[in-house]
């Protein structure tokens, strides 16, 4: 049906602020009224994400809804300040925005939120407030927990995407408002927010255990606080998947679930492919839960997951094989634990097996560079960003293995490893890997967890080790969803760092693990008569935002060794796209974007406490008569007591300096 886009309009808040927002409208909506489909995030709707949001919400507007895509407050031209990420005044204002959805003339009163990633965040968060108008949800690529299962924190270790994503935060939030929406008034308020921003980073490195501070907006504290229909979407090379199961099982509303092969991508855009028709299937449950359409959605299975074949350990994969398997209710009762037992076998190796064996003591202090063939945390659908051949981190951890398989094992859900294990020094870590081993000794990650040992019981109270005591510890993987084919090797590898994913431990701790008592328990998946039904539609979408590449951009990932010095450096550069996207003009407002980002991760292999991450970025947007540019520096190094954090930032309008901010974090470690 035809549509109707505003570019810009306000949403009066009740203090006076205001939020910008885009609309895709229905044309007839103002006679014959429609449901609403709302996506709020901080990513400025007018260019940040404006590629991605005109064939999406102008897909559900062909079809029958209004599309609302707001700014919160502090972001984009929206009014205000944005303090810190997932505030309760985000919330707040989340629940003014449906209300005046609701109340407009051209929506029926029914309104259903979505999004990808922060916007999926805040789906799950805004729900759990039950606002009157919020008939239903879709979160994608989100979590329930924001300190075991977001970008700051894994197993209680630090990521070092914690200080990757707080830089990029300087970047999105060091952009001006637009004049062509907001008039003279643009500069000033530009410089009211720089000179306001915080340091991203420092925010979430002041917080190392999971206290009040995580636990709000964590959904998982009180599932039945959400009472509308959700579905929960995520793909296996991405870092949110474990959030789908986890809200399957805690939920008891309607729900339903999607995993797929893809990375931080929406699906109908899923790389590593195949993409599927995920706006028909969104549509279909929007037509169900805001208009009340019985067109049968209940009667899904409610897990949909992606079975991926073995592939070979490339870093870059643009397609995933396999085949999509359907399961009715979840927790599956047709999935069962298979267990494995440690045998120790030799240095360094060991078996797998079905029948225990005799107790072995093997000891493991990996080089603090272990971790090189990891890939990126998050994938975002880039070249070079999954894990490589793991051989290369194999020398520097403890390896089981089964013998070549005489069947092929499916595997649907989290793996878990049961360790007795014991270390020399009170803070220690280990990096557990699962990988399929192909004949010809090829070796593809699979999943994996880290485990600060201070969190072996709890993350909200660590505890420091007791050098030489054992403890019996637990670490569930990651969801996961594989075919280990005959004649390849199942293997499980322990480590003791994972360099460049997490920040090391204070000091080098040796870890001996008690293979008597060790199991490795396999979701081994039987399969059932209605899987080869499942299918999806290919992708659909709406109208294309009109771009013209400018320059088509780089990007390039290695590692290096220095045998010299000894030391290990990890280097990301994206230039012009911060993903290799380029750089790229959005013709309907004239306005070019450029975002370039260069990482920089330094460890000597004998010494933690060398480790050094430094990231430079630049960001330019303009047009004719109107150039702004920031650059931003951000510094993280460490002793054994403190992380020290530096920053600079400075913004540019027509070449001339605006303003320059800078800071100087110095923040105890606690247990980590």
């Amino acid at each position: 049906m035809p549509v109707r886009v505003i570019e810009h309009l306000w949403i009066p808040m009740a203090d006076g602020t205001r939020l910008g927002a885009r609309l895709w409208l229905p044309a007839d909506a103002d006679a014959v009224p429609v449901p609403a489909v709302l996506e709020y995030i901080p990513y400025r709707k007018r260019d940040g994400t404006r590629g991605r949001d005109e064939p999406m919400h102008g897909y559900f507007a062909e079809h029958g809804y209004a599309a609302v895509r707001v700014d919160m407050r502090g972001t984009g031209e929206s009014d205000g300040h944005m303090a810190d990420e997932y505030l309760l005044q985000e919330q707040d204002d989340g629940l003014e925005v449906i209300a005046w959805i609701a109340a407009q003339p051209w929506c029926s009163g029914a309104v259903g939120m979505m999004g990808k990633s922060w916007g999926g965040f805040n789906a799950l968060q805004v729900a759990a407030r039950r606002p009157p108008a919020l008939k239903a949800i879709i979160t994608c690529n989100s979590t329930d927990n924001r300190y075991t299962d977001d970008i700051h924190y894994m197993g209680g270790c630090l990521l070092n995407d914690n200080l990757w994503w707080g830089a990029i935060m300087l970047a999105y939030q060091a952009r001006p408002l637009d004049p062509d929406i907001v008039g003279e008034g643009w500069r000033a308020a530009w410089v009211e927010r720089l000179r306001r921003m915080p340091l991203f980073p420092a925010l979430w490195l002041e917080h190392q255990r999971y206290d009040d501070y995580w636990r709000h907006g964590s959904v998982c504290e009180d599932f039945a606080a959400i009472e509308c229909p959700v579905m929960a979407v995520g793909g296996w090379a991405d870092s949110y998947t474990n959030t789908v199961p986890r809200l399957l099982e805690g939920l008891g509303v309607p729900r339903q679930g999607i995993i797929g092969p893809w990375a931080h991508i929406y699906p109908q855009d899923g790389t590593p492919g195949p993409a599927i028709g995920f706006l028909q299937q969104a549509t279909r449950w929007w037509d169900r839960w805001l208009k009340g359409e019985a067109n049968g959605i209940e009667a899904e299975p409610m897990l949909r997951a992606y079975i991926e074949d073995a592939v070979a350990p490339d870093g870059t994969r643009t397609e995933a094989p396999g085949r999509w398997v359907g399961e009715p209710v979840w927790p599956s009762p047709t999935i069962t634990a298979r267990v494995l037992h440690l045998h120790g076998a030799g240095l360094g190796s060991g078996r797998l097996d079905g029948e225990p064996g005799p107790a072995a003591r093997l000891t493991i202090a990996s080089p603090q560079s272990h971790g090189k063939a990891a890939g990126e945390w998050m994938g975002t659908g880039c070249a070079g960003e999954n894990p490589t051949d793991q051989r290369l981190d194999d020398g520097g951890s403890l390896n089981f293995e089964t013998a070549p398989l005489d069947a092929a094992v499916d595997i649907l859900g989290a793996p878990v490893l049961r360790l007795v294990v014991s270390s020399d020094a009170a803070i220690a870590q280990i990096a557990v890997r699962l990988c399929d081993v192909h004949p010809d000794g090829r070796s593809t990650r699979v999943s994996y967890q880290v485990l600060n040992l201070t969190h072996r019981d709890s993350h909200a109270e660590p505890a420091p080790l007791e050098p030489g005591r054992e403890y019996a510890v637990t670490v569930k993987l990651c969801d996961c969803g594989h075919r280990f084919p005959t004649g390849h090797r199942i293997r499980v590898s322990i480590g003791t760092a994972y360099w460049p994913l997490v920040w090391p431990a204070p000091g080098r701790a040796s870890v001996t693990i008690s293979t008597g008592d060790s199991r490795l328990e396999l979701p081994v998946r039987a399969a059932l008569p209605g899987d080869g039904a499942v299918a999806f539609p290919p992708p659909a979408h709406g109208p294309q935002a009109r771009k013209t590449c400018i320059d088509r951009g780089s990007i390039s990932r290695y590692s290096l060794q220095d045998h010299v010095n000894g030391i290990t450096t990890y280097v990301t550069e994206g230039i012009g796209g911060l993903f290799g996207e380029g750089i790229n003009r959005l013709d309907n407002i004239g306005t070019e974007l450029a975002h370039s980002l260069k990482r920089e991760l330094s460890i000597r292999d004998d010494d933690p406490l060398s480790a050094r991450y430094v990231l430079t970025e630049t960001y330019a947007m303009g047009r004719d008569g109107w150039r702004t540019e920031s650059r931003t520096r951000v510094e993280m190094t460490c002793d054994a007591s403190h992380f020290h954090l530096k920053a600079r930032l400075t913004a540019f309008e027509d070449g001339r300096e605006v303003l320059t901010r800078d800071w100087d974090e110095k923040i105890a470690r606690d247990l980590i």
